[in-house]
């Protein structure tokens, strides 16, 4: 086996969500905003040609399934299918994110999974026809090949890469309790019985012209509404059809060319913008309703005592934004400083609700790309 590649499998989280209705394919059409943050698993991949293809998975994590189960292997599977290679692979998964917590961490692997396996063999998939496999393995799976801040509609796999938020500190809570995705979505659909469908529709359309809004208020939207050619339909922005014939790690030189750089302070961040518009994730409606003790976190982090929600316990401490990831379980919070960050580390620690905690922040897409794989 050549030297192994390992690559860091960032988190996410989910500056807002909204459902819409079920379609014909069981899947609901959704609006969101993601942001890619530090915490990580790391994606380790040895590759060579042989004769048949054998994939070998092990975990850190005694409840992850190590066989076509997850989505590591499949992808890994798919991608040797689709580059007409056949391969011993072995791959292992150093977790640290929680499975069932809403911030991505099957689908980032499987991401990593995919670009440590192009670098071990030397070859690389067409930007499109990456982004359709990734698209086939999960719905989050094509932002984990974007980074940064991306807006995602459909059933989240259609992906837009967004001018990066500044860096901001973040809280995120690892609850012990899982929440799954199916039965959250089964469960808001028998909740959600007043809106009918269009209603449903109108409200993403909506969300879709408050995230733009906020950008273009921010000064921070690309030049002229548009986004670069190739940006949209490429796996990652600057993306130029020379790139499918680099080798895979050339692929992770040629950064966000042609985006426009982040904000450096908060006066020009899109995200005060998105919290005057009240943006919420529709999951809590269900999430919270089946997990209370998720409610008392969210207030931990917001800052506010749980029995008044409108009265600030730590006025220089509260959160700009804290809300479930996702389906969750897990939450988040952004923060001005690192110190209002710790404070809200305290209070969630305090509720003794068994929780982990972690002082982490935002990842731009620049960053992303550039410290995505380990040195050998």
């Amino acid at each position: 086996m050549p030297t192994p590649t390992s690559v860091r499998s960032f988190s996410k989280i989910n500056l807002g969500l909204r459902i819409g209705p079920p379609r014909a394919d069981g899947f609901h059409e959704l609006t969101t905003l993601f942001q890619t943050v530090a915490l990580h698993d790391v994606v380790t991949v040895e590759a060579q040609s042989a004769s048949a293809t054998r994939i070998e998975l092990t975990s850190s994590d005694p409840r992850i399934p190590c066989d076509a189960r997850n989505t590591a292997w499949r992808i890994t599977q798919a991608a040797l299918e689709l580059l007409g290679v056949q391969a011993h692979v072995r791959l292992h998964l150093q977790k640290s994110l929680p499975p069932q917590g809403g911030m991505g961490a099957g689908s980032a692997n499987a991401a990593a999974a995919l670009l440590g396996l192009e670098a071990q063999l030397g070859v690389a998939l067409p930007a499109l026809q990456r982004q359709k496999l990734a698209a086939s393995i999960g719905s989050d799976v094509p932002v984990f090949l974007v980074g940064g801040t991306v807006y995602a509609h459909n059933r989240g796999e259609l992906c837009v890469p967004y001018p990066d938020l500044p860096r901001m500190h973040c809280v995120v809570v690892a609850p012990s309790v899982g929440s799954s995705t199916p039965a959250a979505f089964r469960a808001w659909d028998q909740h959600i019985t007043r809106l009918t469908p269009q209603a449903a529709r109108d409200r993403l359309s909506e969300l879709s012209r408050i995230y733009a809004s906020a950008f273009t208020a921010a000064g921070t939207m690309f030049s002229g509404g548009r986004l670069p050619a190739g940006v949209i339909r490429g796996y990652r922005p600057g993306y130029r059809p020379a790139d499918d014939q680099i080798g895979a790690s050339g692929v992770l030189e040629h950064l966000a060319e042609g985006l426009p750089s982040q904000p450096q302070d908060l006066a020009g961040n899109p995200l005060l913008a998105l919290v005057r518009t009240g943006i919420e994730n529709d999951f809590e409606e269900v999430v919270f309703q089946q997990h209370p003790s998720l409610r008392e976190i969210k207030h931990a982090l917001l800052g506010r005592d749980s029995r008044d929600e409108s009265r600030l316990t730590e006025p220089s401490g509260s959160a700009l934004l804290a809300m479930l990831s996702g389906s969750g379980s897990s939450l988040f919070g952004l923060y001005r400083s690192e110190a209002d960050a710790m404070a809200a580390q305290q209070r969630v620690l305090v509720l003794g609700t068994g929780a982990r905690v972690f002082l982490t922040h935002t990842v731009s897409r620049d960053e992303y790309w550039k410290s995505m794989v380990l040195p050998g």
